[in-house]
């Protein structure tokens, strides 16, 4: 829960800075995104098609997005959602080893330290066999991608109108 702040002021030449904390801000629960994470792929974003593909480590994911994977997203299905709040809800179905997720605005550049401060990316890891997390973000409109470096995935697109 989010709570409203609001600075007052200083006060006359006593140089005193006052920060008042109003009640909390009551919002909706957030939408969630239900994302299912199989052998080099999400399930969701390929249509529910689940290719089979059986990784025993990243390295496999590479080779086989490197044969597939353009293919795969030209006949994948963009996730298009409206402003707001979000949870992503991935689950760990099947690979034997971590996975994680990682959202992130279209442009964003990990290595670019303005971009740490200034645009959206979401990440984690820990998604271990069997194992769902969430991930909650605040989506502006715009163009985002998302992914699995862990379990290499194809950068799936999510486009935010409205």
């Amino acid at each position: 829960m989010s709570f409203a702040r609001l600075a007052l002021g200083v006060l006359g030449a006593t140089g005193v800075f006052l920060l008042a904390q109003t009640a909390p801000v009551l919002s909706a629960e957030p939408a969630v995104v239900e994302i299912t994470q199989t052998g080099c792929q999400f399930l969701e974003s390929e249509r529910g098609v689940d290719h089979g593909y059986m990784p025993t480590k990243p390295a496999d994911c590479k080779t086989i997005n490197n044969q597939s994977g353009a293919d795969r997203l030209a006949a994948g299905e963009t996730l298009r959602l409206k402003p707001g709040t979000y949870v992503f809800r991935v689950t760990n179905t099947d690979v034997p080893y971590e996975l994680g997720f990682w959202l992130r605005e279209k442009d964003y550049n990990w290595k670019n330290p303005v971009h740490k401060l200034t645009k959206t990316s979401i990440s984690g890891g820990g998604m271990t066999l069997g194992k769902t997390q969430d991930y909650e973000v605040e989506l502006e409109p715009g163009e985002y991608l998302y992914s699995c470096p862990l379990n290499p995935t194809p950068n799936y697109r999510l486009v935010v109108e409205g």
